[in-house]
């Protein structure tokens, strides 16, 4: 979608805000699963990556445990890959680390469909069998399609389906915060 088309609306996440959102599920992660034994991290690229890296040092911060981290790219995992492009960009999913028999907390920026979120665990048991695996996203917007839900989210918000949520990371755009943007 052209950005030119979209005018935001509204912020609804600062900096800080988005930083209390991430230390809030780098701790429920660690309450609901009694510890970091057998946790890996996965971000789904490009923002979860991001935001993986931020669960990932909170966590270490305080739990003194430095987690495994991977990288996942779905794009071949999509089920609308026909209307991305003849050439779409691949990039490389990293994981080097066994994940099989471990708790996986797959980590991306805004459960909306669920498409993505299904197409990233295809990607997941094509490279191992986990024990478990669990969801967490900074922003659910609702809107499912299909049967998926979050374990861990920073922030649900209600929007129409003209409505846009968009994240910002200071890695990926240099400033952080989530607004919502609208169709003009």
């Amino acid at each position: 979608m052209d950005e030119s088309m979209l005018r935001e609306k509204a912020q609804i996440v600062d900096a800080e805000g988005l930083r209390r959102a991430l230390t809030r599920i780098s701790h429920e992660i660690v309450e609901k699963n009694h510890g970091t034994k057998d946790l890996v991290l996965v971000g789904i690229r490009r923002r979860g990556v991001h935001l993986a890296k931020r669960v990932k040092e909170k966590i270490k911060e305080f739990e003194g445990v430095d987690l495994p981290m991977g990288i996942l790219d779905i794009t071949l995992y999509r089920d609308d890959l026909k209307t991305v492009g003849p050439q779409p960009k691949l990039s490389a999913t990293e994981i080097p680390f066994d994940i099989n028999d471990k708790v996986v907390v797959l980590i991306d920026d805004v459960l909306y469909t669920g498409r993505t979120v299904r197409a990233a665990l295809d990607a997941i048991m094509d490279v191992g069998r986990p024990r478990t695996i669990q969801l967490a996203v900074l922003v659910d917007r609702g809107h499912r399609e299909l049967p998926i839900r979050a374990d861990y989210v920073g922030k649900n918000v209600p929007t129409s389906k003209k409505e846009i949520i968009a994240v910002k990371v200071t890695e990926q755009d240099g400033v952080d915060g989530i607004s919502i943007r609208e169709l003009d």
